[in-house]
Formats: C-alpha cells, structure tokens, sequence
C-alpha cells in the first residue's frame, strides 16, 4: 500500500503565481531523495487564510487519506502568519519537540530563526508538521526531525514509511 503524503504551501504571492513554489517544490524532492516505499504526493498552494489552511488540512488528512502533511509557509510573527494556528486548530495531539527540534537547528545557523512558530500535530493518523519558508532551511529542519517520522506515523496507525538508511536513517525501537 502506498503512503499518500500531502505537500502544503502557504503562501499568499505564490498562490497568485506571483512567484514560482520552490519551498514546496523543495520538500517534494527531498521526499523522493529519502523515502524508500512507494508514495505519492498531493500537493497544494493556497494563501495565507486561517480558515482556508484548516480546511485544506482536513482535506489532506481525512478525505485523501495522508499519513504525513509537510507545510511551509506562514510561521513567522507577521499578522497573516497562521500556520501554526490553523495547525493546532485541526490536531487532537500537538507534538512540540518538532518544533524545538527545528529551532534548535536552525538557531545554529541564523538568530532570526527565534522568530519561527513551527509545530507539529496528530490529526487521526496523520501527523502534520510546520515547516520555514526556505529551500535551505527546509532541508536542515528534515534532516533533524524525519529521523522520527516514520515511527511517529507507526504509532497513529498511518501507512508504513521507510527511507533510504544512506539518506536518512529512521528510527524504530528494536531496529538497528
């Protein structure tokens, strides 16, 4: 069986065309780098709209049946920055190890990273995290949390998920 994984970009310009997507973009070929088993994406750019992000995600999660929704965009302090909002909104468990896992990280690399409001949550068996807006930083939050999603989604009941160990080693109780 197949795991459906959704891809959200939340992003007011983009979703005009005003620019192309490439943070979507960047967690789509980051996905096909690391994840072993067969999977397909559904992918999504939408504006920064609290209601319109609460629904896309339920979308996602209950009608397309994804057992991973990765975001970006929208977890800054500016007023039409609601991400996280929405997120928490629409998940029965938040998980905020994600995002101090990512603002550790990130903080390693540049100060402003204290600005960002990433989480992470459980809706049914989907987990939904909050990702930043940058290709660059994307790819450094990944390589620090994607270690746990796999089990992470074990645990929810989502489809299974395994990665290229060369890549990114997952890690499951019991496994070497």
């Amino acid at each position: 069986m197949e795991a459906v994984i959704g891809v959200l970009t939340v992003s007011d310009r983009a979703s005009r065309g005003e620019y192309e997507d490439v943070s979507g973009k960047a967690i789509i070929e980051y996905l096909k780098e690391v994840i072993k088993t067969p999977f397909r994406i559904e992918y999504r750019v939408i504006p920064d709209e609290r209601e319109l992000i609460e629904d896309t995600l339920k979308e996602l999660s209950d009608d397309l049946g994804c057992s991973l929704i990765l975001t970006t965009g929208g977890t800054g302090p500016a007023p039409r920055d609601v991400t996280p909002e929405a997120t928490e909104a629409v998940c029965e468990k938040i998980l905020p190890g994600f995002g101090e896992l990512m603002r550790k990280v990130s903080l390693e690399q540049v100060p402003t990273a204290i600005l960002s409001r990433q989480t992470a949550g459980v809706r049914g068996s989907c987990l939904i995290v909050n990702l930043p807006g940058k290709p660059q930083s994307i790819r450094l939050c990944l390589n620090a949390v994607f270690p746990a999603v796999p089990y992470c989604i074990d645990l929810i009941g989502g489809a299974f998920i395994d990665t290229h160990e060369d890549k990114v080693k997952s890690f499951r109780p019991g496994s070497r």
